[in-house]
């Protein structure tokens, strides 16, 4: 690719005609999901703009904090270790009760069913920086204009283009499995529970209706609009800077700023060279909780067969 300022260098793939019998939803979203992405995306949105002045008149309780702490931990490293690192690279093997486990935090996460998530990722990674990429910020040129719309694209207008990733396609081991199925169908009970878990913790613990709905607003709302734009961030910001000590052949940098809210994520450079790697901080100091967590998980038997780098794997992948 070649891009050049105010030249749209990246184009959609050819649509379906018609989506694959077992597939979840269509090859293009219709109004309802529209509508629903738009509130999905929206109010926590709004939550997290509201943040500022509502900590500011009510105060921020610790209560509220161990929540946002907590519901954010489960449910980020739902995304970064379920959906990403387990269902869309198989960097590790897992039995039923942890696939269930990592299923669940991962659509409490609010980032979207299952396998239609692991579909996009895996049409990213097909497409990584060039045609046919859903949500590259080059899509528009390399120019300032053109990168400032791509970032907007990559960052989250991509979510509500109509087109949809060929999930028989791109996801075709997760459409074979009835219990992924059923539990990608269930993602908007798992919205109700990620959001109203930490308003009945809130309340039960202060028993008032107070923590309830201080609960709710941060570690519901706002935990949920964080987690959101951090997630999209390593689209936007970790494809359009960052270091790049390994060969990969997009433009995934590493952005270290970015890795403790993003568990790990943001050393993205080495994800695109070594893509099934468990662990994507690999460099001296590199902190990747994600990583630590599926060592923990493997040290009580719960995973097996992780792909750890060992050293000649990652001298490999190293840039000249």
């Amino acid at each position: 690719m070649t891009p050049s300022s105010g030249t749209a260098v990246l184009a959609p793939e050819t649509p379906t005609p018609a989506p694959a019998r077992g597939t979840l939803g269509g090859e293009r979203k219709n109004l309802a999901e529209q509508i629903a992405l738009a509130l999905f995306i929206g109010i926590p949105f709004a939550a997290l703009i509201a943040a500022v002045p509502v900590m500011w008149g009510w105060g921020l309780s610790w209560l509220d904090v161990a929540l946002v702490v907590i519901m954010y931990a489960i449910t980020g490293h739902g995304i970064t270790i379920g959906f990403h690192r387990y269902f869309t690279h198989g960097s590790f093997k897992a039995g039923r009760k942890v696939r269930i486990a990592l299923a669940v935090a991962g659509n409490m996460a609010v980032q979207g069913p299952l396998v239609r998530w692991v579909a996009d990722h895996r049409k990213h990674h097909k497409f990584s920086d060039q045609e046919g990429d859903p949500h590259s910020p080059w899509r528009y040129g390399s120019g300032f204009r053109g990168l400032a719309k791509g970032m907007w694209w990559a960052h989250m207008g991509w979510l509500f283009d109509p087109e949809q990733s060929p999930q028989d396609k791109y996801a075709p081991d997760l459409l074979k499995d009835p219990l992924m199925v059923r539990l990608s169908r269930q993602f908007p009970l798992w919205v109700a529970v990620s959001l109203t878990l930490p308003a009945l913790a809130g309340g039960l613990i202060t028993w008032s209706w107070q923590g309830a709905l201080t609960a709710f607003f941060w570690a519901g709302l706002v935990r949920v609009g964080l987690l959101h734009h951090v997630t999209w961030s390593i689209n936007s910001i970790c494809h359009a800077v960052g270091n790049q000590p390994f060969r990969s052949r997009d433009k995934s940098g590493n952005v270290w700023w970015l890795a403790i809210p993003s568990m790990g994520e943001s050393w993205h450079n080495l994800h695109h060279a070594d893509q099934t790697s468990a662990r994507h901080g690999v460099l001296r100091g590199q902190l990747d909780s994600s990583a630590r967590i599926i060592r923990w998980m493997e040290k009580l038997g719960w995973v097996s067969d992780v792909r750890w780098p060992d050293r000649a794997r990652i001298a490999a992948r190293r840039a000249a």
